[in-house]
C-alpha cells in the first residue's frame, strides 16, 4: 500500500487549480501546509474543506500540502479526492459538494448546436467563464485533451464541474473515452445531469447501444428520468461507412459529428485546408444524419489565430449541409455563429417564398408561385428552414409577418 499520493497542478502558469499531496502517517493527527495568495481571505475555508474531505474518507493521521492557485471549492474537493483515491485504488465512495441550484435546464432534441466549445476536462481555468462567450454547447472533454495518467483526476473534476458551474443557456456536454474506459466516465457524470454525451470514434450500432444501455442502467440506479442525448463522432473509414446505421441506432441520438484528424490518419491522407481528402466522408455524414432526422455537425478548425480561415471553413460547412462546427477557443464562437446565419439576401428571398406558400395554402391552391416562377416543395422546405434558423438566432422576429419582416 502506497503512503503518499498527489493530484492537481501547480506552477506559475496554473490558474484556478491547486496541487494536493497527502502523506499518510501512523499517528500524530492531520497537519496541513497551505501555500496560497488568498490565505488571509480564504485560508480558513480552504483548510476546513480539506479537513472535511479527509474526515469523510476516515483519514486522521497525515501530512497534507496544498499549493493553491485560486481553486474554487469544487476544484479543491476534486483534487483532494483524487489524491485519496490514488492512495486507495479500491475506494468507491464519492465526496460530493451540494448541487448548485438553477444550473440545469431541460435541453431539446432540435435545439441550436451551431457551436460546441471543447474544454479540457483536467483544466478548470476556462470552465467558470465559458458561458460568457455564449456557445450553444460546452463540452467537458475526458478524451483526447486529457493525458492517460490524469484520466482519474479529470473524471472527478468534470463530475464536480457539472454540479457547481452555471453554463448559462449552453447545452451541458461531456465527451467520454471509448468503451470500456468510458464506463467509468458515465458512472461519474450521468448522475450530474449532463444534457448530452459525445461518443468518440464511433464505428458501429453497438458502440451507440452500449453507451445508451449504460446510461439507462445508471439513471435507473439513481432514480433519474431526464433525457440524455447522444452525439456519436465519426472518425474512421469504418464509422463513415456505417454512418446511417449509427445515426438511427437510438432515439437518443440527436446529431452526428465528425473528427477529421483521426479520419484522415485512418485513410492514410494528409489533412489539408481545402479538405478534398474528406469531402466524401463529410457528404456521407451529412446524408446519413439528414436521412435519420438528426443534425450533422462539422469538425473543429484547429488554427485559432486564423479567423478568415475559420469563417471560410464554417461557410463551406454550411454550404455542404452541416448545422454546426466544433470550437477549440472561445474567440471562434462568434465567427461560427455568424457563418451559420442566413445572409440578408437569402433571408429576404426565404420570406417571399414562405409568404407565397402560405398565401397559396389560404387560397387552397395546389401550386405555389412567386411572381411568374413556380416554387417546388423542396424550395419551400428550404425557405421554411432558413426562416426557422433566423428566428431561433434572434435575427428575425417570430412575428415577422405582422411586423413586415423586421427584427
Amino acid at each position: 500500500m502506497i503512503s503518499s499520493a498527489n493530484a492537481g497542478r501547480r506552477g506559475k502558469d496554473v490558474r484556478s487549480d491547486c496541487w494536493v499531496e497527502i502523506t499518510l502517517r501512523d499517528s500524530g493527527g492531520l497537519h496541513l501546509s497551505l501555500k496560497s495568495k488568498v490565505d488571509v481571505l480564504y485560508g480558513r475555508s480552504i483548510r476546513a474543506l480539506v479537513h472535511d474531505v479527509l474526515q469523510f474518507y476516515g483519514i486522521t493521521d497525515a501530512e497534507v500540502q496544498v499549493d493553491d492557485s485560486g481553486a474554487l471549492p469544487y476544484t479543491l474537493a476534486a483534487r483532494v479526492e483524487a489524491a485519496v483515491r490514488r492512495l486507495r485504488p479500491d475506494e468507491q465512495r464519492s465526496y460530493l459538494l451540494p448541487f448548485e441550484e438553477g444550473i440545469t435546464a431541460p435541453s431539446a432534441r432540435d435545439r441550436f448546436r451551431r457551436s460546441r466549445l471543447y474544454l479540457p476536462g483536467n483544466d478548470p481555468k476556462l470552465a467558470v467563464n465559458a458561458a460568457i462567450h455564449q456557445p450553444d454547447g460546452i463540452i467537458l472533454d475526458l478524451e483526447d485533451s486529457v493525458a492517460p495518467d490524469q484520466k482519474d483526476a479529470a473524471r472527478l473534476l468534470v463530475r464536480n464541474t457539472l454540479r457547481a458551474v452555471d453554463f448559462g443557456g449552453a447545452e451541458r456536454m461531456v465527451r467520454i473515452n471509448q468503451l470500456p474506459a468510458g464506463y467509468a466516465d458515465l458512472e461519474a457524470v450521468i448522475p450530474q445531469l449532463p444534457d448530452l454525451i459525445l461518443i468518440p470514434k464511433c464505428e458501429s450500432v453497438e458502440d451507440v447501444c452500449d453507451v445508451d444501455a449504460a446510461i439507462d442502467r445508471i439513471q435507473r440506479e439513481h432514480g433519474l428520468t431526464a433525457t440524455v442525448y447522444l452525439m456519436p463522432i465519426i472518425e474512421s473509414a469504418r464509422g463513415a461507412l456505417h454512418a446511417l446505421d449509427i445515426a438511427g441506432a437510438s432515439p437518443s441520438v440527436v446529431a452526428l459529428a465528425i473528427g477529421l484528424e483521426d479520419y484522415t490518419a485512418d485513410i492514410g491522407a494528409e489533412r489539408t485546408l481545402e479538405g478534398n481528402e474528406s469531402l466524401w466522408m463529410r457528404g456521407m455524414v451529412v446524408n446519413a444524419a439528414r436521412a435519420a432526422g438528426v443534425q450533422p455537425i462539422d469538425t473543429v478548425f484547429s488554427d485559432v489565430g486564423d479567423m478568415d480561415g475559420l469563417r471560410a471553413s464554417a461557410r463551406e460547412a454550411r454550404s455542404l449541409g452541416f448545422d454546426g462546427k466544433g470550437c477549440i477557443h472561445p474567440r471562434q464562437i462568434a465567427v461560427v455563429h455568424e457563418a451559420f446565419l442566413p445572409e440578408t439576401k437569402e433571408l429576404e428571398k426565404a420570406k417571399k417564398i414562405v409568404s407565397a406558400f402560405e398565401d397559396a395554402e389560404r387560397r387552397g391552391l395546389g401550386v405555389v408561385a412567386l411572381g411568374s416562377k413556380m416554387i417546388d416543395p423542396p424550395v419551400v422546405k428550404r425557405a421554411l428552414r432558413t426562416i426557422d434558423i433566423a428566428v431561433k438566432a434572434g435575427v428575425l422576429s417570430a412575428a415577422w409577418r405582422e411586423e413586415g419582416g423586421n427584427v
